[in-house]
């Protein structure tokens, strides 16, 4: 049951092109477009009022977008490098009162850490919730952030920013000062940042149906982190698979 009356948007940044693995946004893991697995796993959670994918106007996206279409699934199209103003312009076009942020390459988003992520910032007094930006202890792609969307619109409206303009929540974990930033720490069975869940390299998508091919089976799609961690500490040779990919830092 939600716990609060404002509306909670999950925003998926997500398109077609990417130098490392183009197309990876419908990328087939064990049967299913990648964005699909994503989009089910956050359809499992109590807290979300909606689902809405910002991708870009680019022609690269139109097959997305017809993909979007088909699908019945909610998308905005804006500025394929002004992330955050598409991010933004997404949110409003829902009447998004908070925004879950969510990357399209995310793909093993733990409903369950999402419910916790917006519980912790609807009773808590503070600007931001997440368990990345500065301070990360849970696997890399296993994210949450919360955060206003009349906050992340000021950021847009004000900050020119390149670097900001490509990674939305950037200004708000490079102004810890200016912001009442609550961070979400691992527990001790989930505490490996070294871990590398998420969609980027082709060495991830092998990791990915890897995953996938041992825990769907058993558990369908609703397996959680734990599920993950457990097979990890059985299989730790899975983690070889894409352990050697690095990611791109923010201000590279």
């Amino acid at each position: 049951m939600k716990s609060s009356n404002a509306k909670v948007v999950a925003v998926i940044e997500a398109r077609m092109g990417s130098s490392r693995l183009p197309g990876k946004i419908l990328a087939d893991i064990f049967g299913k477009p990648a964005l699909e697995r994503l989009i089910s796993r956050l359809q499992r959670c109590k807290e979300l009022d909606d689902i809405i994918v910002a991708t870009s106007t680019s022609p690269k996206d139109d097959l997305l977008a017809e993909w979007l279409k088909t699908n019945r699934i909610k998308f905005y199209r804006g500025s394929e490098d002004d992330v955050l103003q598409r991010v933004v312009d997404a949110s409003n076009s829902i009447n998004a009162d908070i925004i879950v942020e969510i990357t399209g390459d995310c793909i093993l988003t733990d409903y369950e850490l999402i419910d916790q992520g917006i519980q912790s910032f609807q009773v808590n007094n503070c600007d931001v919730v997440s368990n990345c930006g500065n301070h990360l202890t849970f696997p890399m792609g296993a994210y949450v952030q919360v955060f206003r969307s009349a906050d992340i619109e000021w950021i847009a409206n004000n900050i020119k920013d390149k670097a900001v303009r490509e990674h939305v929540s950037l200004y708000f974990y490079e102004n810890e000062t200016k912001y009442r930033i609550i961070n979400l720490v691992a527990p001790k069975t989930l505490n490996h940042p070294e871990w590398r869940l998420q969609l980027d390299y082709p060495e991830d998508l092998i990791f990915l149906n890897a995953v996938y091919e041992r825990l769907e089976p058993q558990h369908g799609e609703k397996f959680t982190l734990y599920d993950i961690q457990k097979l990890l500490l059985k299989e730790p040779e899975l983690l070889d698979i894409n352990k050697h990919c690095i990611e791109r830092d923010a201000r590279a």
